[in-house]
């Protein structure tokens, strides 16, 4: 049984405190725009052309991220007052019975609302840039998981999203909620990330050998070499990612009150497109060979 209760706050810089979960959105996106880079350059696509993606990307997701947890989650405290509205697109937190407001941040992002803004900020990255659509979902996808692995960990840090009751031996006490030992479902799903990354990039790095010695692999299954542009890259990240979601859920306490009576709840429901949209991509569906790239 491990006792959590960390300081939220990574690092003052004078006043002003760095929490992790800011920390641990930096060093995503981060390491997101680094490993781009390295994909952009590795298939010689220009300088030019990558630069704009990093901006298109984090307003997506964030606004994405923001919008869709306001809008599935607590749509009677946003969607019902003019302050609402206000606080869904303002960092800020407004008195109930006055004008009064205090900066706190946005509270509240959705991971299936930045991963619908990110696709619609891509698709307007495409358009700009005339790259080819399935080639930049399946570069992105690549490295996604990883950025989705750091999310999680702020997530820990900050001792949110928490599981059931559990006996198991590495259940987590969050000191900061209750005394309750719990299954740590934010951790759960940053390995799962983790590991879905490191799938990811094997089967690039061994797709991209293939075409770098102009051999054509005859291989079947999921390590085999694939090529970006596919749509397959694009297809694995969702399917893994949402049909984890899907599992570790049932670890999960409600984060809302709707769902307290409901059979799969709101976190699960809406990963199902997701996971049949990634099947439909990793089997190389019509709109997928029609959008994409031979190679």
């Amino acid at each position: 049984m491990i006792h959590w209760n960390p300081d939220v706050v990574a690092f003052s810089l004078g006043s002003y405190g760095v929490r992790w979960y800011s920390l641990c959105w930096c060093i995503g996106l981060l390491s997101v725009y680094l490993l781009e880079q390295r994909l952009y350059k590795e298939q010689k696509i220009e300088d030019e052309k990558f630069e704009p993606l990093f901006l298109y990307c984090f307003l997506g997701i964030l606004i994405g991220a923001r919008l869709g947890h306001c809008i599935f989650y607590q749509p009677d405290i946003y969607l019902t007052s003019l302050k609402g509205v206000l606080s869904m697109v303002l960092p800020v937190h407004f008195a109930p019975n006055s004008w009064d407001w205090q900066y706190t941040g946005f509270e509240g992002l959705a991971s299936h609302g930045g991963t619908l803004g990110l696709m619609l900020a891509l698709w307007l990255f495409v358009r700009k840039t005339g790259l080819n659509l399935m080639r930049v979902l399946d570069n992105i996808a690549i490295v996604t998981p990883i950025c989705a692995c750091a999310i999680r960990m702020g997530n820990l840090m900050n001792s949110e999203i928490i599981g059931k009751q559990t006996d198991l031996p590495w259940a987590f006490v969050f000191e900061r909620v209750d005394m309750v030992p719990r299954h740590p479902g934010q951790l759960y799903e940053a390995i799962a990330y983790a590991l879905f990354f490191v799938v990811g990039w094997i089967i690039y790095r061994r797709g991209l050998r293939t075409t770098d010695n102009g051999q054509q692999s005859t291989s079947r299954g999921l390590l085999s070499p694939k090529h970006v542009g596919t749509g397959f890259f694009f297809g694995l990240c969702i399917f893994l990612i949402f049909s984890a979601r899907i599992l570790i859920e049932y670890t999960k306490e409600a984060q809302v009150a709707f769902e307290q009576d409901m059979i799969f709840n709101m976190g699960q429901l809406l990963s199902i497109p997701f996971v049949i949209l990634g099947l439909y991509c990793m089997l190389g569906g019509k709109y997928c060979r029609m959008l994409g790239e031979k190679n």
